[in-house]
Parts: structure tokens; C-alpha cells; sequence
């Protein structure tokens, strides 16, 4: 089963990341209270995502393998999985908790995010452990231990295959 581990936002860019329990998708905008909705993140008109996630078991092979921190947020993603491969969601629609996200790209770490964690992030992060970006096409809550299901390709269906019938 696919799951939420953990959600966090920053209120601005380069703030800490702040740890909640549940938190609001709005469409086409992003997490409520995070700085890419309220467009005052670093890369904000130039390379933003909505809303960025990453798995709980790259997390875990980066704690067993390296000495970087990568607790509390300071991976400065969204949303951390459990059981799902994210890179496996391109060309799709998901639904994560009460909302529905859809595959944007892949979300490789930057130098800059060194500067506001520490030196290494980048590295341990690598291209295939930096996570994804979505978009939010509906607005619903995500909580932490909220199931994430996957729809069908995009372009398919107008209506996710969960919502079918039959």
C-alpha cells in the first residue's frame, strides 16, 4: 500500500521546512501556506513546482549510506512516500488523499539547496532520489497516512479509473 509518510511546507523561500499533519491541495496552485502558492519561493517563476514529493526509501538509503541530514524537511519536498516509485507516475494522474495530482517531472536537487540545509544535500539527493513535481488538477486535504492511488494515463479518461464503475 502507498502512503504519506510526512508533509511539510516552507511559508517563504529558504525558511525551514514546517512538519504538519495535514495539509490543503488547491487546484492548478498548490499547498496551502507553502511559498510556491503564495509565490514567494526561490525558484518562483522560474522552475517552481506546485507540489514536490519524494520517497521515504531513498530518504532511508540516504540515512544508511551518508552522514547528511536529511530529517525535517531539510530535503525540502512536500510530501515523503512510502510504496510507491514516483518516477513510475509520469504520464499520470494520482490521487493522494482527498486530492488529485497529476505527474509533472522529475524534481533533481540544486546546489541551492545546500545553502539552506548543508553542504552535500545535492550529492545525497541525486538525480534519481530528488523526487517529482505535480500538479494539483483537484483540491481536496492530504493527511499523513492517506493512501495514494494511481489513475490512469493522462489524456485516457476525463474521469480517473477509480471513479468508474463497472
Amino acid at each position: 500500500m502507498s502512503v504519506v509518510e510526512e508533509i511539510y511546507i516552507a511559508p517563504t523561500g529558504s525558511a525551514p521546512m514546517v512538519k504538519l499533519g495535514e495539509v490543503d491541495a488547491i487546484a492548478s496552485a498548490g499547498l496551502a501556506g507553502d511559498r510556491y502558492l503564495t509565490r514567494t519561493g526561490y525558484w518562483t517563476g522560474v522552475d517552481e513546482c506546485q507540489v514536490t514529493l519524494i520517497e521515504g526509501e531513498g530518504l532511508d538509503q540516504i540515512r544508511a549510506t551518508t552522514e547528511v541530514d536529511i530529517d525535517n524537511g531539510r530535503h525540502r519536498r512536500n510530501i515523503v512516500t512510502r510504496g510507491i516509485e514516483l518516477r513510475k507516475l509520469a504520464g499520470r494522474r494520482f490521487r493522494v488523499g482527498g486530492a488529485l495530482l497529476e505527474y509533472d517531472r522529475p524534481r533533481p536537487p540544486c546546489r541551492y539547496i545546500q545553502s539552506v540545509s548543508e553542504r552535500g544535500m545535492t550529492r545525497a539527493l541525486g538525480s534519481t532520489r530528488g523526487g517529482i513535481c505535480a500538479r494539483v488538477v483537484e483540491s481536496g486535504p492530504i493527511k499523513v497516512g492517506d493512501s495514494i492511488e494511481v489513475a490512469e494515463p493522462v489524456g485516457s479518461s476525463t474521469r480517473p479509473s477509480f471513479f468508474r464503475r463497472g
